[in-house]
């Protein structure tokens, strides 16, 4: 066989090799996808061990497949730990660029609104809502 052929062979063969996985384990058929949270609706005493961990900006916290964010304006922000990409529970709170959701699977970024910022996908993240009434914030939709 001629070098140039040998070349060609063995360069569409580790394509293959290394396209052939990833192919497989980004398909929308994926098995195991976790479902969006629904019905969502809790509380949270902001006074409490778990509500402390939201006392700073850009604290963040995950409870019922929700991250629930205390933004960088001090604001709070509520969105699926389930990404809208690949269904993966890696979505988090990351102060990059005034804050956004991050899924470490495979590098989808949203908003705070839910708005896809990369290419990774055009599915945007769902938002629930948040509302503070004295020292309790409630996360619904």
């Amino acid at each position: 066989m001629e070098r140039k052929a040998f070349l060609k062979t063995l360069g569409a063969g580790a394509a293959f090799a290394l396209t052939f996985p990833c192919v497989q384990g980004c398909s929308k058929d994926e098995a195991g996808g976790l479902p969006v949270p629904t019905g969502v609706d809790f509380t949270i005493d902001l006074t409490s061990a778990e509500g402390l961990q939201l006392q700073n900006n850009g604290d963040f916290i995950l409870k019922n497949d929700v991250v629930v964010v205390r933004n960088l304006e001090g604001n709070f922000v509520a969105a699926s730990q389930i990404c809208s990409h690949q269904q993966t529970d890696q979505v988090r709170f990351v102060t990059d660029n005034g804050g956004i959701f991050e899924c470490s699977t495979h590098g989808s970024r949203f908003s705070q609104t839910g708005t896809p910022l990369n290419q990774i996908t055009n599915n945007p993240l769902k938002i629930f809502n948040t509302e503070v009434n004295g020292d309790i914030l409630r996360v619904f939709e």
